[in-house]
């Protein structure tokens, strides 16, 4: 049986994605509001990372105070909605459903559950990981 690869290269996005799931899960999410909090994670810290500013009033404790909001189901970026379809498509489906079940996930897993922190898993983890076209 031939190993299997990524459809297309691991990026840090994903493995920050998908721990950021593993570690909503375990504070109790739903398997689903965990992937939406997991891809709007990586998009939040992203956009921080390469200078996109947040609106104006929208830094904690920015303007008058709001009254609390019911809690959502999913947060949004930019009017769209940060679900477990969304993780789906920009991380399971973009390296390919096979590999993300039986290679990628579970050795974020197992990372996870040894309580490696994301900063020492990023890099290393993905690093044998070379998509099927390379």
């Amino acid at each position: 049986m031939a190993e299997l690869k990524p459809k297309m290269p691991v990026r840090r996005f994903d493995v920050f994605a998908e721990y950021s799931r593993l570690k909503a899960r375990q504070e109790g999410e739903s398997a689903a509001q965990a992937k939406g909090y997991g891809i709007w994670l990586a998009k939040v810290v992203a956009a921080r990372k390469f200078g996109k500013k947040e609106p104006a009033g929208e830094k904690a404790g920015e303007g008058e105070k709001k009254k609390p909001e019911r809690k959502k189901k999913w947060h949004d970026l930019s009017g769209i909605p940060q679900t477990d379809k969304l993780f789906d498509k920009e991380i399971v489906n973009r390296m390919g459903k096979p590999f993300y079940s039986k290679v990628f996930s579970p050795a974020i897993r197992e990372a996870f559950d040894a309580e490696k922190e994301y900063v020492e898993i990023r890099d290393a983890i993905r690093r044998d990981w070379k998509p099927s076209n390379e």
